[in-house]
């Protein structure tokens, strides 16, 4: 098992039911390998750095998590789909 962070940005607009059903599918597809989130950091919207998609904002949520190194790849493609996402990376965290 390995550590990796999360961070995504949704669109300002969406509505709450959108945002939690975001992060609830992250969380299920965690625990579905047998993996644990360790933290979920909502920032909220914040300015982004240039425009995407025409927006100038973004709803931005950072999830710590443990997982096997099968399980990023498939949380990028769901994320990839997602309409409501309009970035996200996932990085593995070195100890």
């Amino acid at each position: 098992m390995k550590k990796y962070e999360l961070i995504y940005v949704l669109k300002p607009n969406v509505e709450e039911e959108v945002k939690e059903k975001v992060q609830n599918k992250v969380k299920e597809m965690v625990e579905s390998v047998n993996g644990q989130v360790e933290n979920v950091d909502v920032w909220g919207n914040k300015k982004l750095a240039y425009p995407i998609q025409k927006f100038t904002e973004g709803y931005y949520v950072l999830v710590n998590f443990t997982a096997n190194t099968e399980l990023p790849k498939e949380i990028d493609r769901n994320l990839r789909i997602n309409e409501n996402v309009i970035r996200h990376m996932i990085v593995n965290i070195e100890e």
